[in-house]
């Protein structure tokens, strides 16, 4: 064994005791435990335990990759995923949580008293949650497959062990802790890393301030080599496409059922919104970060590596070249690997900076980590989402409502196995790269519960026939235009499958609001219910008057 592997090894093992003490100190006992922590998360560290949750594997592994590749057009999903967090802070996140429920799906169901609605959301957070943690399942396979240096299917298949075993048995109050522990430990892998690359090429330890100068370098080595220039705007995609998917990941986000779990875990409307700020401020440390790693990575790419001779290449090569997800072909037979030759996946450039920088074994190890832990956060989250769709508001409110405590755990539990087995299958072949597959995920959930949220808070007049519609059209259309862009080559001025969530909420928006108007309006009750969520816990509204509760 290389010193290399047992320092990754013994920092994954120890990082994986410590969430293992905390999910076993923090188990959950109830079902209040299971699916919203008790609510009695601080608004800081939940904002800590909503960064881990949303800093998936797509963030950690696949971001600072797409932006390498992509250039300025990569810059959408920064700007969609974070913007997303605005429009959840004042949209959604203080509203939901007034409404006292556990889920989306049930929230969906008492605002518009309808049991299809209920179900078809329900349906809807499994399909989202299921698409999203296939990217999960895909990252941690990626870095496993590094750490033992084997094929990343047999990775992604070690994965889905770890996170069933994880994931059931804390339910969300271990899975809180837990994360909170997570970021700190994917945070920091993260910025160690960049800090050093920044202090070895520029001699500035803040990378923030300090790659605008490679960027301008990039520049002149692009048109050097006759490429286009790293920074040039719609260079891989149309302006509408960078639009359409910058407007997909930010009302995704708003959208997202395993996030919006979260900010039922505190206990008032205000701690809602102080953790959606926390949150935001903890996830702009990565995505502040993102085009600064992508900048200095492939500086050193284009400069240290392309241009050398094959059989002079760095020993970092070999050893990803195992994995799968490095090609160096030789295609002019010159013995010398141009920049056109050299074929690295989005999903291995963070994984494989600190080699490439020369870092030390211990920031591959601490990378390696944090990787992990950014898949398992977002991975628990995304199968709670799942669970609770399946084992609260459709066995618990729908099939067998007198079912008792243990009994809902255990199906709860069951449910998490199944899905991360069930992913774990799709996972082995994946349809895409992580990013590109979290951005299905994120189109699905801006055609689906993007409008029937907003619409169901600030729209009193909505009602259930309308929202099924909504989220039937919504559905119906993000999938096709997904699959007719992907497969069939289908695109409407260049946008292609990851911007399907612009047509899905636009037909999910029109489909609710003209269904509602011709058909009969919600009770009063209703309606005053609706009204009553604008207001702060100590406020109740009821027909026109606002009354201060005692």
């Amino acid at each position: 064994m290389d010193t290399q592997f047992i320092v990754s090894l013994a920092i994954i093992l120890a990082t994986f005791a410590l969430y293992i003490w905390i999910a076993v100190y923090n188990n959950a006992k109830g079902t209040s435990d299971f699916y919203v922590a008790s609510r009695g998360v601080p608004p800081l560290y939940n904002g800590m335990a909503i960064a881990a949750d949303w800093m998936s594997a797509a963030s950690f592994i696949g971001m600072a990759g797409t932006i390498m590749v992509l250039g300025y057009d990569g810059l959408a999903y920064i700007m969609g995923w974070t913007g997303g967090y605005l429009f959840l802070a004042f949209l959604l996140a203080p509203q939901l949580r007034k409404s006292g429920s556990y889920t989306v799906p049930e929230f969906i169901g008492d605002r518009f008293q309808s049991k299809t609605a209920l179900i078809i959301a329900a349906i809807c957070t499994m399909i989202i949650s299921f698409t999203y943690s296939i990217g999960q399942l895909s990252g941690s396979g990626v870095v496993i497959g590094r750490l033992f240096q084997i094929d990343a299917e047999f990775g992604t298949m070690i994965g889905v062990v770890l996170i069933a075993v994880y994931a059931a048995f804390g339910g969300m109050k271990g899975i809180t802790w837990t994360q909170v522990a997570q970021y700190v430990v994917l945070i920091v892998a993260y910025l160690v890393p960049i800090i050093f690359i920044s202090l070895q090429i520029t001699g500035n330890p803040i990378p923030w301030l300090s790659y605008g100068h490679i960027v301008s370098e990039l520049g002149a080595l692009d048109q050097a080599l006759g490429l286009s220039e790293y920074f040039a705007p719609f260079e891989n995609g149309t302006k509408w496409q960078f639009l359409a998917l910058m407007f997909t990941l930010m009302c995704g986000t708003a959208g997202l059922p395993h996030v919006i779990a979260r900010f039922y875990t505190v206990k008032t409307m205000k701690a809602a919104r102080w953790s959606a700020a926390w949150a935001l401020l903890f996830i702009a440390l990565l995505y502040f970060s993102a085009p600064a790693y992508a900048a200095f990575s492939r500086f050193i790419l284009m400069t240290q590596v392309a241009g050398r001779k094959i059989s002079e290449l760095p020993a970092w090569t070999t050893s990803w070249v195992e994995t799968g997800l490095l090609k160096v072909a030789d295609q002019n037979a010159d013995g010398i690997l141009q920049w056109k030759e050299l074929v690295i996946a989005n999903d291995i450039v963070v994984m494989a900076t600190p080699e490439i920088a020369n870092l030390g074994v211990f920031v591959i190890g601490l990378v390696a980590a944090g990787a992990m832990a950014a898949a398992l956060s977002t991975a628990g989250g995304l199968l709670i989402a799942i669970s609770s769709a399946f084992a609260h508001d459709i066995y618990y409110r729908i099939l067998k409502p007198t079912a008792t405590e243990k009994q809902r755990l255990n199906v709860g539990r069951i449910t998490i196995v199944v899905a991360t087995v069930l992913a774990g299958i799709v996972a082995l072949n994946p349809p895409g790269a992580i990013t590109q597959i979290v951005a299905w995920a994120f189109a699905i959930a801006t055609g689906t519960f993007f409008p029937a949220l907003v619409l169901g808070v600030w729209w009193r007049r909505g009602n259930a026939k309308g929202t099924i519609a909504g989220m039937l059209v919504g559905l119906s259309v993000t999938l096709g235009y997904i699959f007719a862009a992907k497969y069939g080559g289908f695109t409407i001025l260049g946008i292609i499958d990851t911007g399907a969530g612009v047509f899905g909420a636009t037909a999910a928006i029109a489909a609710n609001i003209i269904v509602s108007l011709a058909t009969k309006p919600p009770s009063q009750e209703t309606k005053n219910y609706v009204t009553n969520l604008r207001y702060p816990e100590q406020m109740t509204y009821k027909d026109g008057e606002v009354y201060m509760n005692e």
